[in-house]
Parts: structure tokens; sequence; C-alpha cells
């Protein structure tokens, strides 16, 4: 995972902050939190993140392409703009059949 610095207090295009890399997933960080982190994130085609079960519910967000989000088995196709909210406790795959950037937000905190 890569963290970068990001001037607090200042604007910022959260788009251009990531690049698409060939054969590549990158990760940014925006925020790491004890609570949660914010992260963008750049899925070139063909890539993904394989299937996991994560304890906490995870906001993802689609801020360039088209992305293929699957939870417990269905899939869910979003567009840029669109999101999902991927419940705690649930499986899920992200897969990129073409390119996309997303920002993924995780709630840490709620579940004590």
């Amino acid at each position: 995972m890569d963290n970068i610095d990001i001037e607090k207090s200042k604007a910022f295009i959260i788009v251009e902050i990531i690049e698409y890399v060939p054969n590549s997933v990158v990760t940014k960080t925006i925020i790491k939190k004890s609570t949660g982190n914010v992260s963008a994130e750049a899925f070139d085609t063909g890539e993904g993140l394989s299937e996991k079960i994560s304890p906490f519910d995870t906001f993802a967000q689609i801020i360039d392409g088209k992305a293929e989000i699957v939870i417990d088995g269905l899939s869910h196709f979003l567009n840029t703009g669109q999101s999902i909210i991927i419940p705690a406790h649930t499986s899920n795959i992200i897969k990129a059949n073409e390119r996309f950037k997303m920002i993924s937000t995780i709630i840490k905190s709620g579940y004590e």
C-alpha cells in the first residue's frame, strides 16, 4: 500500500492523485486512523482483488470507469459516480473488466 502526503486544508482532485499502472492494482492511502481508513485505488483491465471477507463495512465509490463488485455471489456493475456499501462479514470480490478508479472507505468503529 502506497502512502502519500496530502496537505490538509487544501483542495485536491481525487481522480488525479492516482494513476493506472499496466497489469496492476495501485492503492494510495488518503487517511489512515485506528477507526478506519480512506484509500484511492486504480485497477487496470483484467486485475482485481481476490475474494475476502472483511469484519467491517466498506463504502466503495467509483470515480473513473466501470467496476464489477461481487457481494455474496451477486455481481454489481458500477459506473463512474456510483457507490455501494459492502456489508461486514460478507464475501466480496472486486473485478476490473475494464480499468477503473475507486475510493474505498472502511469504518472500523461501531463493532465493539
